[in-house]
């Protein structure tokens, strides 16, 4: 039997000593779990390592019913069901692909008479119309969804598989939800919000600073100079470590230099076997390893608190993806350094993965065609077999059909031809959709050229960008300890968050002010940086009435 309300509700720091052995709560974590027993919705935007997991697991045992946790790493759902285990507060069940079919049935059973009260899935999970069935039986009153930022089709992160979860929990009579995530600009917040069809919605964001980590860019003229720069920097500096590559050509090259130095660095990335790779996250674990040279394969979920520094070899895609990576260092409270080995050439390996999933307009007839002819839900497996497009391609271009609203997923993943009355308007109306995401993307991409090239403070441009105010100077990033930081200008024509139009790029919403510039975010073309003089002069920008 699922277990039923608590009689009373205790103080939630007693029960986070006594229950969970947490040494303290955070404002932000009793806000988060107060907002869920009041019967809110909600998302909660909090640092890495400020405990997150903490909020659904003292919501779910305040809660009658059983909890859902969406995670989408197997190794980070084992992680947090066996520190579940270890506080004594419940047992916790992970069904992932590993699983044979009895070991799944064991899970599933164990759940739904409530000797299991946690129940981990990874999104995929949901692609077999099994698991919405057997968690329709067990009624869930809380629905958790961790680094829910991967819903967002913005965000750094994106993960076709999280677009379904909306559908899923209304499947499911609509469960409490808590999504957490510890990086989402303003824009992915709104998107999460609305993606999951929050009721009543309560957003909770905690600071973004990480004042203990320094943040510096190591500007270099091609690609000899920043692999001395690096390897150097790497030697000057306390481990163990992490460097950050965009290929895993580059992670193996890096590492090889490392040890060539007496280092005790590995590559690592998703080309090597499962076994390998985790022999290797075991052995950094332990400090066996003392730089690891890696693509971002590794990172989510990773919780090792005495990380001394997180390099970058290549520029991030966007700020989003450089705040999530650097902030893998120094969880542990003690100083760290993120630096960026920055070359402009670097840009163009960026904008070439970006193009990489471009889908072309006879791609999307050929699909649309075939889905025009189906009465019935297409497994898009079925649609692999019929048109010859790779799997990334065909993920793609359903991606811009749905968000062209000419088709639905289902929450199972099968695809409904529901808005597919007219192929070459459907075709047209995607790649719309696909040249409004690529104009976003590379709009983040110019956002965090603007981090490395900026004559600022750089905490202060970080924090801006996550719609944080921060009066520079931090005194800890090589910009304010070159004195170089730029004075605030007094004029601000719009209001912060107030919408304004541009008559070539459309409505859009004022982010925030960088001395004598102002940051617009555009639906139609992502962030412009604009110099308020140059507005101001040319009539630029008209407010939109709410």
């Amino acid at each position: 039997m699922p277990k039923a309300a608590k009689a009373k509700t205790p103080n939630l720091h007693q029960l986070a000593q006594e229950r969970f052995g947490y040494d303290k709560l955070y404002p932000g974590q009793e806000r988060a779990v107060q907002a869920v027993l009041a019967g809110h919705d909600t998302l909660a935007v909090m640092p890495t390592g400020s405990g997150k997991s903490a909020i659904y697991q003292l919501a779910a045992y305040m809660m009658p019913g059983a909890t859902v946790v969406v995670s989408p790493l197997m190794a980070l759902q084992r992680d947090q069901a066996q520190a579940i285990a270890q506080q004594d507060v419940g047992e916790a069940t992970v069904i992932n692909s590993s699983l044979s079919a009895a070991e799944r049935e064991e899970g599933f059973a164990a759940w739904e008479s409530g000797t299991s009260e946690f129940l981990f899935l990874a999104p995929e999970q949901f692609n077999q119309s099994e698991t919405l069935e057997r968690l329709r039986s067990a009624k869930p009153s809380l629905f958790v969804i961790d680094e829910a930022h991967c819903i967002s089709a913005w965000g750094h992160d994106f993960r076709p598989d999280y677009l379904r979860l909306g559908q899923v929990i209304e499947a499911l009579d609509h469960p409490r939800i808590l999504a957490l995530t510890a990086t989402a600009a303003p824009p992915v917040r709104d998107e999460i919000v609305q993606r999951l069809n929050m009721k009543k919605p309560e957003v909770i964001v905690e600071g973004f600073d990480r004042p203990n980590i320094f943040l510096a860019v190591h500007r270099v003229q091609d690609e000899a100079e920043k692999q001395e720069a690096l390897v150097k920097q790497v030697m000057q500096s306390a481990k163990p470590g992490i460097v950050y590559a965009a290929t895993r050509k580059r992670t193996e090259e890096i590492a090889t230099l490392l040890q060539e130095q007496g280092i005790q660095a590995e590559h690592y990335h998703a080309g090597l076997k499962h076994d390998d790779r985790g022999a290797i996250e075991t052995r950094f674990m332990t400090d066996e390893i003392e730089v690891l040279v890696a693509t971002t394969a590794f990172g989510m979920g990773v919780d090792k608190p005495n990380v001394r520094f997180v390099f970058h070899a290549d520029i991030s895609d966007s700020v989003d993806s450089y705040y999530q990576e650097f902030g893998r260092a120094g969880r542990d409270g003690e100083a760290a350094q993120a630096i960026l080995f920055y070359n402009t050439d670097d840009l163009k390996l960026r904008r070439f993965f970006a193009s990489k999933t471009r889908i072309e307009p006879e791609h999307v007839e050929q699909v649309a065609e075939v889905l025009q002819n189906q009465d019935e839900p297409v497994d898009p497996k079925d649609l692999a077999e019929q048109l010859d497009l790779s799997k990334a391609k065909l993920k793609a271009t359903l991606q811009r059909l749905a968000e062209a609203e000419a088709i639905e997923l289902t929450p199972t993943g099968e695809v409904v031809a529901g808005g597919l009355e007219d192929t070459s308007t459907a075709a047209e109306a995607a790649i719309a959709a696909q040249e409004r995401r690529q104009n976003f993307e590379r709009s983040r991409l110019e956002m965090m050229r603007g981090y490395a090239e900026v004559r600022d403070c750089r905490r202060k441009y970080l924090l801006n960008y996550f719609g944080e105010a921060f009066e520079a100077p931090c005194d800890y990033c090589d910009s304010c300890r070159a004195g170089v930081v730029v004075e605030e200008s007094d004029r601000q024509p719009f209001p912060i968050a107030s919408r304004v139009a541009h008559k070539s790029w459309g409505e859009g919403e004022v982010m925030r002010y960088e001395g004598d510039k102002i940051v617009v975010l555009f639906e139609q073309v992502g962030y412009k940086t604009l110099g308020i003089d140059v507005v101001l002069f040319r009539d630029l920008l008209r407010p939109v009435a709410d």
